[in-house]
């Protein structure tokens, strides 16, 4: 019933018999309309909101909504993020953000404009600065930021956001961190030259090579705490 309750009330938003924004009838008077418990008509409300067809909150009575692709990714988050807490589950976030960044990179080298790229600069220097440091994981997030933002594209965007700061706190230590931020701040800096001067093979090879030794790290991980057929 309480499913029968939320797709009425969703096909009246998206009819636009009930328009975005406006309340929702009182529960009592859904509860008659319907013949339906309080019980079931609040199951009926939480499902819509947690499809994004109710906004509440703030002590108002719910309101009419329309989901965003945004806010489905958002909604959608934490469960995505439950797979990183298996290493093979990471592994495979981690190659879809190698995807997206190796085109991203292709983007950039091809349009990217004379202040996006200022701003990928800005990234870069600051990234060289926190080698050695436990700020050099920010800066690592701020230049690959810098790069797709210059896609223009707010869900890609939206995506690098929700996963790639989770993915780098939880990628597997490194024994000699100096070394290892240099050898990332090197290739960060032969990404931003090639984006600099438009050359797009370089650019995309350069960033899918940067991208798989991360990757090759997380399987790799994934295979030493996977158990042995014999245990």
């Amino acid at each position: 019933m309480s499913d029968l309750i939320a797709n009425r009330l969703i096909a009246s938003i998206r009819s636009g018999e009930l328009p975005q924004g406006q309340p929702l009838p009182p529960e009592r008077e859904l509860c008659e309309r319907f013949d339906a418990s309080r019980p079931t008509v609040r199951e009926a409300l939480a499902q819509m909101q947690m499809r994004g067809f109710l906004d509440s909150g703030g002590g108002r009575r719910p309101r009419a909504s329309r989901p965003s692709l945004q806010a489905i990714l958002h909604s959608a988050a934490g469960n995505i993020r439950d797979l990183m807490g298996d290493a093979e589950g990471g592994a495979h976030l981690e190659q879809m953000r190698q995807f997206i960044e190796t085109g991203a990179a292709r983007e950039a080298a091809m349009r990217g404009d004379r202040i996006q790229i200022a701003r990928l600069q800005d990234a870069l220097a600051l990234n060289e600065t926190a080698i050695g440091t436990s700020d050099f994981a920010d800066t690592d997030i701020a230049f690959h930021r810098a790069l797709v933002s210059i896609v223009g594209n707010p869900v890609i965007l939206t995506l690098h956001d929700m996963f790639v700061s989770d993915l780098l706190a939880q990628r597997p230590p490194v024994k000699d961190p100096v070394r290892h931020d240099r050898m990332a701040h090197d290739e960060h800096r032969a990404i931003y030259e090639a984006v600099l001067n438009g050359d797009v093979l370089t650019a995309t090879d350069v960033m899918d090579h940067h991208l798989a030794r991360s990757y090759r790290a997380r399987l790799s991980a994934a295979r030493q705490d996977a158990p042995s057929k014999t245990e």
